[in-house]
């Protein structure tokens, strides 16, 4: 099954809208709890003029010109009902390289690793996998993201200390499917044996 990949920041933005069964492993290097498990990824991506993308925009001196939009990634345990909690979400916002659009930054109100805003920078390969690295306080991260299919993806991440790798994860990556598109595929499937 053939797959065209996303080969800018808002197009990755665009094929990731919608809510991802999330599946991670994670090798920690450290003598730490198994932070290994499953959760529901939630992403929406924001307009430019978007309030709180202008806001991350003004906080960091970016000119409003230069960005091209943003995104809001949510996590939720996978059983759980009701809204995200805020608090394990995080805003991206794009700026491209004017040059390339295929690399640029993106400015996240809270970073992944330490609860602070971070910048990112990012870059598409020939093949779309995306290649993001990212400099924190005390860690360095790297994740590089890819579409198998226009409905999994896979995630891999290393996070550096000062004294070498600290821990690795793998995430393989399924969107949900909605309720009303479930019904969808249930009528024409039904229109179908109907004719058949």
């Amino acid at each position: 099954m053939s797959v065209t990949p996303p080969m800018t920041m808002m197009d990755f933005f665009r094929k990731s809208e919608g809510t991802w069964f999330s599946q991670r492993a994670v090798h920690n290097f450290a003598a730490v709890a198994d932070e290994s498990g499953e959760s529901n990824l939630i992403v929406q991506v924001l307009d430019r003029q978007e309030p709180s993308v202008l806001e991350i925009a003004s906080k960091e001196g970016i000119d409003p010109a230069s960005v091209a939009g943003g995104a809001k990634f949510s996590w939720q345990g996978n059983l759980k009902d009701g809204e995200p909690n805020p608090n394990y979400a995080a805003i991206l916002v794009d700026v491209p390289n004017p040059d390339n659009p295929r690399c640029g930054k993106f400015f996240r109100n809270q970073g992944y690793v330490e609860g602070i805003p971070v910048v990112g920078i990012y870059s598409f390969a020939e093949d779309g996998v995306l290649t993001i690295d990212t400099e924190y306080e005390k860690n360095q991260g790297q994740e590089r993201c890819w579409f198998v299919t226009d409905d999994f993806r896979v995630r891999v991440s290393t996070v550096k200390l000062m004294n070498g790798v600290n821990f690795m994860t793998y995430s393989s990556e399924r969107r949900c499917i909605l309720p009303s598109q479930l019904d969808e595929m249930v009528e024409k499937n039904r229109q179908r044996a109907l004719t058949a």
